[in-house]
């Protein structure tokens, strides 16, 4: 290990997710081991990590196939039903593997190289940098790349130091503090994917839903460098906060009737492009609100996985639809260069120590938020 970048301590403090389950299952420690970076990968000393709700879904065992319920705030704090056993290791993440713990959790890192490993060079000590939480093997082809998430399938950002392949820090220059940037992982890239698939353009109407959360505040920006006419859907108290961002109509998600009420904005002419972060039973209107040819892109179902789908909206208006799980790397670095050219704005609602991450989390999930939480180690 190549260290140029000051003493780096033998243990550091970290949050242990433990197991399955709840809210509990989190434990912050203080003599955890400091990892070493290996062949091809760098330490980074955390300045910042941003939640996502990823870190719920892994710990409440909710990608199980077996689950089929809303990511519901009880379910945040205690874990879902019908998940299996806590023995059973496979079927819990986001690509049906086994994970081992206990793990530290965290996708969303800003901070700066303290060392480096074996082949990587020992110039990029001192580098600020923003991780894309993405581990690849670009060998596979593209839509199958993604063979291990920071934060699920290795460890991650809720601690004082981590390790990532030195391919997934990315060197960057800006005014911006490390809580600002680390609003920008993971649901900046999961967004600009979702809009790069949907292929959306200047012009265009695009239905954003979720609109309050890390992605769908992300999306609206993103939609509003592309000059589209963005239709966004949170909950009715947030309006104001999003049109600031850019929205150009609001739709409260309390509203009665949701597809008469977009359909009152845009006409009988329906929408270009859905890019939903939400599913549940709203998935159905979603898809009768496109225009023929129209394009569905989803990144989350986090109000229920499992919908019907009438396939005579798919077939006879020639509909397209993607699912969003692996950013290329090629996003990944369009969102760094949005980044140093001051087009995005970070959304930092509020900041937590890393001792308060249970509390970050059920903060989280309250969903009263709009923009980022972020913990600072």
């Amino acid at each position: 290990m190549s260290n140029t970048g000051g003493v780096v301590p033998e243990t550091m403090r970290a949050v242990h997710l433990t197991g399955y389950g709840g809210i509990e299952k989190l434990v912050y420690r203080e003599d955890v081991a400091t990892p070493q970076p290996q062949n091809g990968e760098v330490l980074i000393k955390v300045g910042a990590c941003g939640l996502n709700n990823t870190d719920v879904n892994l710990r409440t065992r909710w990608y199980h196939r077996s689950v089929n319920e809303s990511l519901s705030e009880q379910v945040a704090l205690t874990g879902a039903k019908g998940a299996g056993a806590e023995e059973e290791q496979g079927n819990a993440s986001w690509n049906q593997e086994s994970i081992v713990f206990p793990r530290i959790q965290g996708a969303a890192i800003a901070g700066r190289i303290v060392a480096v490993g074996p082949s990587v060079d020992a110039g990029r000590v001192g580098e600020r940098v923003l991780v894309d939480p993405q581990v690849r093997d670009l060998s596979l082809p593209l839509r199958a790349q993604l063979i291990a998430y920071l934060g699920g399938d290795r460890d991650g950002g809720f601690a004082e130091y981590a390790v990532v392949p030195a391919a997934n820090a990315y060197p960057l220059s800006s005014s911006l503090t490390d809580a600002e940037l680390a609003t920008f992982p993971t649901s900046y890239d999961t967004a600009e994917e979702m809009l790069v698939r949907a292929r959306l353009s200047e012009g265009e109407t695009v239905v954003i839903t979720g609109a309050a959360g890390g992605v769908g505040t992300a999306l609206i920006q993103l939609a509003h460098i592309r000059k589209a006419r963005v239709i966004a859907i949170a909950g009715k108290s947030k309006e104001e906060r999003i049109r600031e961002l850019g929205a150009h109509a609001f739709v409260p998600r309390e509203v009665d009737n949701l597809r008469d009420a977009v359909e009152k904005i845009v006409g009988p002419q329906g929408v270009d492009v859905v890019a939903d972060v939400v599913g549940g039973p709203m998935f159905g209107d979603l898809l009768k609100l496109l225009r023929r040819g129209g394009r569905y892109s989803t990144a989350g179902a986090i109000a229920g996985p499992v919908q019907p789908l009438d396939l005579r909206d798919l077939i006879y208006k020639d509909l397209e639809m993607y699912g969003i799980t692996c950013p290329t790397p090629e996003t990944f670095a369009q969102v760094v260069g949005y980044v140093e050219s001051g087009q995005l704005r970070p959304l930092v609602d509020k900041v937590f120590d890393l001792s308060d991450l249970r509390e970050a989390q059920g903060e989280l999930v309250k969903r009263a938020h709009v923009g980022k939480l972020v913990v600072v180690p």
